[in-house]
């Protein structure tokens, strides 16, 4: 469960270190990421969408850390999101908050999405 520090830390960040286990390895590895903060959720976008490494570490092993500056993180549950209208929506609030160059410039395959809750 995340503290008001770290959600503070998060609203003053523009991405957000994603730790994972490696499906094969085992091994955490560890990646800055965007990310927009919904509420009490993080969600994320795969840069290659379903065919991004992270993603389908995620998808065999849930539990991953999210850490921002100053030492705050978190351990959570992630929970890869399937339906086409939720990830358009999150797709969305990326460009709201990247900005739609941004975005297309650095998203190629969007296909996916990836909810943390803070809860």
């Amino acid at each position: 469960m995340a503290d008001q520090e770290f959600i503070d830390a998060l609203d003053q960040s523009r991405e957000v270190e994603l730790t994972v286990v490696g499906r094969r390895s085992g091994q955490e590895t560890a990646r800055p990421v965007w990310f927009v903060r919904a509420d009490r959720k993080v969600q994320l976008v795969p840069i290659y969408g379903t065919d991004s490494a992270w993603y389908k570490n995620v998808k065999a092993t849930p539990t991953v850390r999210l850490a921002v500056r100053a030492g705050r993180e978190v351990e959570a549950q992630a929970v890869p999101v399937s339906e086409s209208r939720r990830i358009g929506e999150i797709v969305e609030a990326f460009r709201a908050k990247y900005g739609n160059d941004e975005f297309e410039r650095n998203y190629p395959k969007p296909d996916a999405a990836v909810e943390v809750s803070l809860d």
